[in-house]
Formats: C-alpha cells, sequence, structure tokens
C-alpha cells in the first residue's frame, strides 16, 4: 500500500466503504461504474467506463487488497472502495515460458489449475486466484502439454466459496 494511503487512513479512519463504483473485468480491465451505470444494470452486463489512464491503474494496482471475508478492494486514500468480480481477484498473463503475471503487473506461481464448465482456465497461485486472459490461452495450451499445469474441472458457481473470494461485495 502506499504511504500517501496510509497516512491518509490513520488521518481519517472513519471514512465509509464505497460500494458498486469499481469492477474488474475477465480481462483484467478496470471500469468506474457510476450511478446511473448502476442502475442501468448489473455488472458485467453493464460494465461503465473503463479506466484508461495509466497513473490511475498502476494506483489501483498497488492498494488493491482483501479484507478477512475475501472481498476485494481498492484503498483510496481513506476510503475503501469495494471492487466487483466478474470472474476472480486476478487475471493471469502467461509468457511463452509458462510465466505467470497479475493484471497488476504482480508476478505469480502456480500451485494448480482449473477448468469451469465454459473452457475457461483458472490458476490458484502464490499471489491468489485467477482467470488466464483469453489472449494466452495459447502458451497456457502449451503449459497443460507439457504437463506443467494439470487442470482439474470445477465449476464456476463453486470457484469463489473454495478459493475465497467474494465476486459482488455487498454492505453488511
Amino acid at each position: 500500500m502506499d504511504a500517501i494511503v496510509e497516512a491518509a487512513l490513520r488521518k481519517w479512519p472513519k471514512v465509509p466503504h464505497c460500494w458498486g463504483w469499481l469492477a474488474l473485468d475477465a480481462r483484467g480491465d478496470w471500469y468506474m461504474r457510476d450511478e446511473r451505470v448502476q442502475a442501468a444494470g448489473p455488472f458485467p452486463r453493464v460494465k461503465g467506463s473503463r479506466i484508461v489512464h495509466d497513473k490511475l491503474r498502476e494506483f489501483i494496482h498497488r492498494n488493491y487488497l482483501h479484507d478477512e471475508a475475501g472481498a476485494w478492494f481498492f484503498q483510496n486514500g481513506p476510503q475503501r472502495v469495494y471492487v466487483e468480480l466478474e470472474a476472480a481477484p486476478f487475471v493471469w498473463r502467461v509468457g511463452p515460458d509458462f510465466g505467470l503475471h497479475a493484471h497488476t503487473g504482480a508476478p505469480a506461481e502456480p500451485r494448480s489449475a482449473w477448468l469451469d464448465e465454459h473452457g475457461r482456465l483458472f490458476l490458484d497461485t502464490t499471489l491468489g486466484f485467477g482467470l488466464v486472459h483469453t489472449l494466452d490461452m495459447g502458451h497456457a495450451a502449451d503449459a497443460v502439454e507439457a504437463g506443467a499445469w494439470q487442470p482439474q474441472e470445477l465449476g464456476f458457481a463453486s470457484m469463489p466459496e473454495r478459493f475465497g473470494y467474494v465476486l459482488a461485495p455487498q454492505p453488511a
């Protein structure tokens, strides 16, 4: 977490949390969802405005965390902005050497591989659980064929509970 964010938390510890305004899609893109977008429909059916500003995305990545219940959030200064997830907390980019990096840029090592009923490949890693980016399925297939990853089948609906994350956090 950024030092400036930690300082803001100390200065204003009682800022209310924010819900429904930020989302992460299955390709690792962040979306702002203002009141108008939220009223138009649920994520990911209605996504909102894609965040394209590099410095803002980098700030979100450095301050992207989860709480004890597995709900992911972006610590924006003193305010915790909970994130709606289309599929998982991370989206993995896979290199030709089968190396992994999250959509945040953080490296990870795979522990297990999982296929859902839609044929999507998920990896549980040293960083956490995530979906392999669609553009990297060629490298992922090579990893499976080489025996580096041995996917097991698991229904998508079972993944959040099994791997300890919340798709759509809600206020208590």
